[in-house]
């Protein structure tokens, strides 16, 4: 029976080099096959010209570079991008390239669904199937380095900033995810600063104090409500992580830190619910003392949801309300709406497709069966 082989997207650079190491081979192989992986998106050792022969022939035999399947890629009428990818095991998750003048933002997933079941996300209505490999996490962002062009084979990056805020809560897939964002912030891989990946989290407080000893990534906190009352109801984790509590809790993150200064406050705008004067004078009483940006984002339905966006005036009077208190704010620009990829949309068609797919696997597996019964 031949032995299942390594994929070499889930090893993080020590791990890459203590497997090299495994193999007898210098540390110094993991910096170069490292830079072949992610800086040029190559998964052919073959192609990996700096090593032996005698080299690249034990890594065709004990390991590879396998990304996820691309089961549908789709592009809204603004340029966002949309893949749904398929995953071990048929299951599959959303990633979503959002391109700017000055920069292009990567949407990355860490499980498929979620838990969490925030009232006004669609994701979270999909319920939960399991966590991310590191391998699935950071083969979204090698798949649309490839799909868009590396540095080196268009002299430009494409993607230069990426977001941890794709389908499920990235700290309760913590290992995975900080080793994903590691990676991301490689000089050997990815390159890309601290300020330039973002994890976003609905308030796991005791994995968010844990974070700071592993990494001090940009921090954006899903809030949403100004009172512990709406925020049970809609972020229903707050039941047991309390604003104050997590507020605390990002104080001593941003304290900690050596590159984040200030944490991103994700609040949804919905219409009755939130976005009264009052909730904006409570929610600039609660960021007092908190060194932040608040985004504002304005909803986007989905079926079965009773929730409406608040209207455009109303978003404004909120940021204008916010912005006489001394805040930071703005409304985010809703991008990929027409392919359902914009904020809180990423479940979309996700599993129809799975199940289209999962068909015509069995289908071709049927018709193997008949023509192997058939010989």
């Amino acid at each position: 029976m031949s032995q299942e082989k390594v994929n070499l997207l889930n090893l993080t650079f020590p791990q890459l080099r203590k497997y090299f190491d495994s193999l007898g081979e210098k540390p110094f192989r993991a910096q170069q096959v490292m830079k072949w992986i992610h800086q040029f998106g190559i998964d052919d050792f073959d192609e990996m010209t700096n090593l032996s022969k005698k080299f690249r022939e034990i890594l065709k035999e004990k390991a590879e570079v396998r990304g996820p399947e691309v089961i549908s890629e789709e592009v809204a009428s603004d340029g966002t991008c949309k893949w749904a990818l398929r995953l071990d095991g048929g299951q599959a998750v959303e990633a979503v390239f959002i391109p700017e003048v000055s920069r292009g933002t990567l949407c990355i997933s860490s499980q498929v669904g979620c838990i969490l079941d925030c009232q006004f996300c669609s994701t979270g209505k999909q319920g939960f199937s399991r966590n991310l490999s590191l391998g699935e996490i950071i083969g979204q962002l090698w798949y649309a380095t490839r799909s868009l062009g590396t540095m080196h084979t268009s002299g430009v990056k494409a993607v230069t900033n990426v977001v941890m805020m794709g389908m499920g809560e990235p700290l309760l897939n913590f290992n995975n995810v900080v080793g994903a964002m590691n990676l991301m912030m490689d000089d050997n891989a990815y390159g890309l600063s601290k300020r330039r990946v973002t994890l976003s989290t609905s308030g796991l407080v005791p994995a968010l104090d844990e974070l700071i000893k592993y990494t001090d990534v940009a921090l954006a906190i899903s809030l949403h409500a100004a009172n512990d009352k709406l925020r049970d109801e809609l972020v229903p984790v707050n039941k047991k992580y309390p604003i104050k509590i997590l507020l605390d809790s990002v104080k001593r993150y941003i304290e900690q830190s050596t590159a984040v200064k200030k944490v991103t406050i994700e609040y949804v705008m919905l219409s009755g619910v939130n976005d009264t004067e009052k909730d904006a004078h409570d929610l600039a009483a609660l960021m007092k003392n908190i060194p932040c940006k608040i985004n504002l984002i304005p909803f986007n339905p989905f079926p079965g949801t009773d929730y409406v966006c608040s209207s455009g005036n109303r978003m404004h009077a909120f940021e204008k309300t916010l912005m006489d208190h001394g805040l930071i704010v703005t409304i985010r620009k809703t991008r990929g709406e027409d392919i359902d990829a914009a904020c809180g949309q990423l479940v979309g068609k996700v599993k129809d497709r799975t199940r289209r797919l999962e068909r015509r696997l069995r289908k071709q597996e049927q018709l193997v069966n008949v023509q192997t019964h058939l010989d």
